[in-house]
């Protein structure tokens, strides 16, 4: 699963990801984000009055909030999304076919499950991330437009655009930190994940699954300190090594 990670500014992902236009109140980098917070994302909706699709970098809320949320406390729930059966649920499978997104990151935390004699164990934190520090995690996603019932139906706030991580089985090192990893999507994929026009079907889902393994193999990982585990820690240290986040 992904539950924390690192979001780049908004200039990184405009310039690596070709973007076209930017939404509004954009979040500022994060080092430490947790599910319901806003991250940036990658869309590339059809114009409703025709035309040519746009790619944009938007502010969404990270935990899709489908049509049928009653609140928005429905999307702390819905910040992953197995891959296996998102065809399958409710929540995912419209998003899935025409409404998908790409969620830039830095890296991301996991933390690896460890024996230490008692019932539950310990967990040790992990900063997983691209090899080179200029290059970015690109996260498929899917995105959903959400109408606040509490508003009144000509307030523009009443709208919420939110997204989820999709997530798959680990592979390689990855597997022996968790048994679940975001599915990661490689530059030659990005136009089509993307792209509206293309429906999301089961194929397009094991390209991208199996796309996904291979960028998973270039990820590095180290560990890091325990206050990445607490969602109030902030702050660049977050990642560093462990000795290296003290010295």
């Amino acid at each position: 699963m992904c539950g924390r990670y690192v979001t780049p500014a908004v200039e990184h992902v405009e310039a690596l990801f070709d973007i076209e236009a930017l939404g509004a109140d954009l979040p500022e980098p994060s080092y430490n984000t947790p599910p319901t917070d806003p991250v940036p994302v990658v869309v590339e909706p059809e114009p409703k009055g025709g035309g040519d699709a746009v790619r944009r970098v938007e502010r969404a809320r990270w935990g899709l909030l489908p049509s049928f949320a009653k609140d928005p406390s429905f999307s702390s729930k819905a910040f992953n999304a197995r891959i296996e059966t998102v065809l399958e649920k409710p929540t995912f499978r419209g998003p899935v076919k025409q409404r998908r997104a790409i969620v830039p990151a830095v890296g991301y935390y996991e933390w690896r499950k460890t024996a230490d004699g008692t019932k539950a164990g310990s967990k040790t934190p992990y900063f997983i991330h691209p090899e080179r520090e200029d290059d970015l995690i690109a996260f498929a996603g899917l995105y959903s437009w959400w109408a606040d019932p509490t508003k009144p139906g000509d307030d523009p706030s009443r709208w919420v655009l939110s997204t989820t991580i999709l997530t798959r089985g680990s592979t390689g090192e990855l597997a022996g930190i968790h048994d679940r990893m975001p599915l990661m999507l490689p530059r030659a994929l990005w136009d089509q994940w993307l792209d509206q026009s293309v429906i999301g079907t089961q194929g397009l889902l094991d390209e991208a699954s199996q796309a996904g393994v291979e960028l998973a193999s270039t990820l590095v990982m180290h560990e890091v300190g325990p206050e990445v585990g607490r969602v109030a820690s902030t702050g660049a240290q977050l990642m560093a090594p462990v000795g290296a986040a003290s010295s």
